[in-house]
């Protein structure tokens, strides 16, 4: 059964893993509830639940099961590096049930992004 996933990184369009979203079909831009902070890892951004908290712009997906165990191993869930998670989102999507996958090492130390992993002047 397809899956609504919320991505704010490396799986958007134009970036370096947007191929493993290939085939899937994209919503569109969403943004997420103000419950969430991201963090600059290096190479990729570093969602967690916070409060305060800001809305993070992303993009929303719709995902078949094969592909959520795909991007699993992607992500590092087994290694404990992100968890899949429900996400809340804002209208119009806020009454879609959604999962995103949010970090789980400390984030102490990293700079803060903002509501964004990209550049706003892109």
């Amino acid at each position: 059964m397809p899956v609504h996933l919320f991505v704010y990184g490396t799986l958007m369009r134009g970036e370096c893993r947007q191929r493993h979203l290939a085939g899937e079909e994209f919503v569109g831009a969403a943004e997420t509830s103000p419950h969430y902070r991201l963090y600059d890892v290096g190479e990729y951004p570093a969602l967690v639940a916070a409060d305060p908290g800001v809305s993070i712009a992303g993009e929303l997906w719709l995902v078949t099961d094969d592909t959520l165990r795909n991007l699993d191993d992607v992500e590092g869930v087994d290694e404990g590096l992100y968890e899949r998670r429900v996400i809340w989102l804002q209208p119009p999507y806020d009454r879609l049930r959604a999962v995103t996958y949010v970090y789980l090492p400390s984030v102490a130390g990293l700079p803060d992004l903002g509501a964004s992993w990209r550049d706003p002047r892109l």
